[in-house]
């Protein structure tokens, strides 16, 4: 027998066990949903620079994936599901849109353009998950904010804030609205304590 005739049966079944692998899975990518007007509104701005840096998260919380904690001492995340960001980036901006909403800083800059300012926002993200609670999803965020006066190398403020949010069901889709909620009510009290804390130049 030929080698031609021995490799035609040995290709072909190997053609058939390439078809029989399990398709890549393409996740679905979702935004940070914000509600309108939920951002804070204000008049008089500031007469100082900030920088808005995205915060230290653990590893867990450091990429892409949404995160659910299903029962006590274990985290997992969504099949299939991603957000269009890191985490603390995502969070960054969001924080960063609700400082250019509130129209209290105009001179505004994050850490990826590391321009000069006067003070910088940063912290720890301790929490930006889905927790069961009595078999009910909820959202919770943890953000430890630390404001730092630049010129000066020193912090003049920090804060925890943290917001429980009920999601309406348990799909993921309900799940991220239930996100975009709880970062609203997060942006706005950041916003507000930020422009309270930082010294007038």
């Amino acid at each position: 027998m030929s080698r031609a005739r021995l490799a035609a049966p040995l290709f072909l079944a190997l053609l058939s066990a390439c078809s029989i692998l399990p398709k890549a899975e393409t996740p679905r990518i979702y935004t940070l949903p914000a509600a309108p007007g939920a951002r804070p509104r204000a008049a008089a701005p500031v007469n100082w620079a900030l920088r808005v840096a995205a915060p230290n998260a653990p590893r867990a919380l450091e990429n892409s994936r949404i995160a659910v904690v299903p029962e006590a001492n274990t985290i997992t995340v969504y099949a299939g599901a991603r957000w269009a960001d890191t985490m603390p980036k995502l969070f960054r901006d969001r924080l960063a849109d609700g400082f250019r909403d509130s129209g209290r800083v105009s001179a505004l800059s994050t850490d990826d353009s590391d321009l000069a300012a006067d003070y910088e926002l940063g912290g720890k993200l301790g929490a930006f998950q889905t927790e069961y609670v009595a078999g009910k999803p909820e959202v919770v965020v943890r953000y430890d904010a630390v404001l730092a006066d630049t010129h000066k190398h020193r912090i003049v403020g920090s804060r925890r804030f943290e917001v429980h949010e009920a999601v309406d069901g348990k799909e993921v889709p309900q799940v991220v609205e239930a996100f975009g909620r709880a970062m609203d009510k997060v942006t706005t009290e950041v916003v507000g304590w930020t422009v309270q804390t930082a010294p007038a130049r």
